[in-house]
């Protein structure tokens, strides 16, 4: 057996289960980490700029490519409280990241020693596992279960807590002997998948939903296949968004309250049965349950069994990873369509295509200041098939999702459930590690882009391009939105005179000088006609000098994106597309 010390046995693991890119910020009581990996020399270091940066890091680094895991490493007690919001983060939205944080020595943790914090409690409500360990002989075991167990089941994060003398202590390690541990995964039987697609079979109007979980399986391949050989339309959420193309006839449109099609809430209404894949059913995708569930039968895949009833108790619930499950869907159709058993869905097709066709909002506005919904047009003008978006949350994602397109599976990373500020900067660059040949975009509103903003120095440092576009209205835009049913518009004003700023009027912070000091470059728009040329200049400065480039758009100050409390009640703020000119890059034409 080999002997060195805990730590170096930990890192030479971390090599061993597939980890090659680490993110994070050294401090003193994780600089045995840091000094092993050094001596390990496999496993490279992109050095953030604030914890909670290096945790959404390693979240866009996982959700970038299948079997990912991003690793986010820190000292110990605020560096842990910092990396807080990425757990969260990754835990709603069943995304595997390992956070490896140093200690106070065991025999000062109790004493109020100086960063010294219980951050094994404070993790737990937002991990799969947060340990604490005390003995250097566990470590190698302890690591190794961190794996098993953010890939087994329902994906999700863990926190590894070392205390400083528990790094530094001797043991035995044989790295040779060493063998990661078979994940876990439930399978759907064959008496399962049969109930299930007789239901739907005997259904007039099936649907199906896709959510993140056939991403996460790495199952759209197979979702899309399984819709074709039924010939049934497919509803993606929001993080399922891809796993079939908009473009495909048998996208339905996306469900919901917010970042839905028109289209999509219509088809989904129409429909007297549903199969949902990998979802959780979240609330933006629903509304209420009564309007959602009214009038159709439901059948629910999911890999996490507490998720079957959680929202609403299903017709017939399967528990299943994604991948597996539709393996098994897929064959049994085939077998029954080469059986003739399956109905004809050509007619229920076309209704839901000639809906997708005919419910398109409008983009075409030539307002200055610009009006949102032109900046997505200009987007997808200009931004190809194999683009890969970036995006948290607020208005902008909101109309994103609404007039975006998608063409591919992990070409949309948002995060879904926690959606906190800040997260689009770091997640990018995190994207961007994870396959630097990809072409990503980012999207942010400007409260989004200033909370993390000094993540950009750490896409000049380690040449980690990639175009930002920020939407700047000056605006809590979401919020303030969401205030006209209190009768306010209180505490959601960003706007000030800039000082020295003048040209910007009251749009306040001045963006471009701030992505500029911070080793990026930066385009500015006033004017719609402006957007096009300066996106296509966006991707020449980025392939000359490799660093981020920021397109900002100066919006409108108020404008309400379509959005409502039901799926059968979204206001439509803004007038409708009535000609292919209206919406000249909608997925499907008017003329």
């Amino acid at each position: 057996m080999a002997k060195m010390k805990a730590i170096e046995a930990a890192a030479k693991i971390l090599e061993l289960e597939g980890v090659n890119k680490a993110f994070g910020v050294p401090g003193a009581a994780i600089n045995p980490f840091y000094a092993a990996l050094k001596g390990l020399g496999s496993i490279d270091h992109v050095l953030a700029r604030h914890v909670e940066g290096a945790s959404h890091m390693a979240e866009g680094y996982t959700r970038a490519n299948a079997g990912n895991i991003g690793v986010c490493v820190g000292t110990s007690g605020p560096a842990g409280t910092d990396m807080i919001t990425g757990l969260y983060s990754a835990s709603a939205d069943s995304i595997p990241i390992l956070c490896i944080t140093g200690q106070a020595p065991r025999a000062r943790m109790h004493k109020e020693d100086f960063q010294a914090v219980d951050i094994e409690s404070i993790a737990k409500p937002v991990t799969k596992w947060a340990v604490t360990v005390l003995e250097p002989g566990q470590v190698p075991g302890v690591f190794q279960q961190a794996f098993h167990i953010m890939r087994s089941g329902r994906p999700g994060p863990v926190l590894i807590d070392l205390p400083f003398d528990v790094q530094m202590a001797e043991i035995e390690f044989d790295p040779e002997a060493y063998q990661p541990m078979t994940p876990y995964k439930p399978a759907a039987t064959r008496i399962q998948v049969e109930k299930a697609l007789t239901m739907l079979n005997d259904a007039d109007k099936p649907l199906l939903v896709s959510g993140g979980g056939v991403i996460n399986a790495d199952a759209a391949a197979l979702l899309t296949e399984f819709a074709e050989v039924l010939n049934v339309p497919v509803i993606p959420t929001l993080m399922g968004w891809g796993t079939i193309p908009d473009d495909h006839a048998l996208m339905a449109g996306m469900c919901g309250l917010q970042t839905s099609h028109r289209y999509g809430n219509a088809n989904l209404l129409a429909s007297d049965f549903v199969l949902g894949v990998g979802n959780r059913w979240a609330n933006r995708h629903t509304g209420s349950v009564d309007v959602y569930t009214k009038g159709r039968k439901f059948v629910h895949v999911d890999i996490e069994p507490t998720q079957i009833g959680r929202v609403f108790g299903p017709d017939l619930g399967i528990v299943s990873d994604a991948k597996v499950a539709l393996e098994l869907f897929v064959e049994v159709a085939k077998e029954w369509k080469a059986a003739g058993k399956l109905k004809d869905r050509s007619a229920w097709v076309a209704e839901c295509q000639e809906r997708k066709r005919t419910l398109q909002r409008k983009t075409h506005f030539d307002n200055t200041p610009v009006k949102p919904q032109r900046v997505y047009e200009e987007m997808n003008k200009v931004f190809g098939r194999d683009t890969t978006y970036v995006s948290t949350i607020g208005l902008s994602q909101i109309a994103a999702a609404q007039f975006l397109h998608v063409y591919k599976d992990r070409n949309w990373i948002n995060c879904g459930q926690a959606g906190p500020l800040g997260w689009t900067i770091p997640a990018a660059l995190g994207v961007c590690a994870a396959d630097p040949a990809r072409n990503v975009v980012a999207l942010s509103g400007d409260y989004d882009f200033q909370f993390m903003i000094e993540e950009l120095a750490v896409g000049a440092q380690f040449k980690l391009p990639y175009i930002h576009v920020l939407v700047n209205n000056s605006y809590l835009g979401l919020i303030r939105q969401s205030q006209r049913g209190f009768d306010m518009d209180y505490c959601v004003q960003l706007a000030f005179e800039n000082i020295n700023a003048p040209e910007l009027g009251e749009y306040g912070v001045d963006h471009k000088a701030v992505v500029e000091g911070l080793g990026c470059k930066a385009i500015r728009v006033f004017k719609p006609e402006d957007i096009a040329p300066a996106l296509e200049e966006a991707k020449k400065l980025m392939a000359e000098f490799s660093v981020p480039v920021v397109v900002e758009v100066i919006l409108e100050r108020v404008t309400n994106i379509s959005m409502g409390v039901e799926i059968d009640a979204v206001n439509e703020f803004e007038e409708l597309a009535e000609k292919g000119e209206d919406a000249p890059t909608a997925i499907s034409l008017l003329d």
